[in-house]
């Protein structure tokens, strides 16, 4: 069971902003920075970047403070006997970057969110998005050498998934990132383990199949709903994907896993 005392997001402080708890709490805390700040560990004060996450156990000492005109951070004080919290693998505290802050940011408002609420599944929802946070934490912990260039791939995949359709180039993807197109083709393939037009015609052939399965466009519509100017185009793609052709799936709609 998890009890929140407190949580919140997108709290701003000032340039002498100072959290110094010599004994820690009695409870939980887990802070995620959206600034840079200095951070007590192994006996010194160390600056960390922007998006970290750092977890801090019951009685342990907590002495953070800004290090810029400003320190923002999403933050929650709990207790809780959930296995997922007390016998984790996360480090405690000590900061380390964060994979995908958005994501995690989206958590703890929808975790405020339910602990402001008295609503009949408060507890049950609140104990998801609390797993859900750790584990992104932990694919966090596992994620290696996360660079300045990460958190802007990260919103180029993700407009990538969530618009396909999108005219995509290399060089129009680049120039929003300002950076060279064959250096993008290489943070890009090193990050995410696909190149980012391989990535578009992905997305492109995985919303080709939602419409073929469920939709009654034709695959002349539904080419060019998905960013194909070229029905054959489209068609070779889409075969080369899943090796059926768009028509035998749509006839056939074999399993979604193609």
């Amino acid at each position: 069971m998890n009890t929140i005392f407190y949580a919140e997001y997108d709290a701003a402080h000032h340039s002498q902003f100072v959290f110094d708890i010599p004994e820690g709490h009695d409870c939980w805390l887990l802070v995620v920075t959206q600034t840079p700040a200095l951070f007590w560990v192994d006996g010194k004060l160390q600056p960390y970047p922007s998006h970290c996450a750092v977890l801090y156990a019951p009685h342990q000492k907590i002495y953070y403070c800004a290090c810029a005109e400003q320190y923002v951070n999403d933050w929650i004080r709990f207790d809780t006997d959930e296995l997922y919290v007390t016998d984790t693998s996360l480090p405690l505290g000590k900061p380390f970057p964060l994979d995908d802050p958005e994501y995690c940011r989206k958590l703890f408002q929808l975790l405020v969110a339910e602990h402001s609420l008295q609503k009949d599944y408060r507890e049950s929802s609140i104990d998801y998005l609390l797993r859900t946070l750790f584990n992104k934490l932990l694919e966090s912990c596992d994620q290696e050498n996360i660079g300045p260039q990460h958190y802007p791939l990260m919103k180029l995949r993700t407009a990538i998934h969530n618009h396909p359709s999108h005219p995509w180039t290399v060089a129009a993807m680049a120039k929003t990132l300002n950076i060279s197109p064959g250096y993008l083709q290489s943070i890009y393939k090193k990050s995410f383990g696909v190149s980012c037009m391989d990535d578009v015609i992905h997305s492109r052939i995985r919303l080709a199949k939602e419409y073929l399965g469920h939709h009654r466009h034709t695959v002349v519509e539904i080419a060019d709903r998905c960013g194909y100017r070229n029905v054959e185009h489209f068609c070779r793609q889409f075969k080369q994907i899943t090796g059926v052709s768009p028509k035998q799936f749509k006839e056939h709609r074999p399993d979604r896993s193609l």
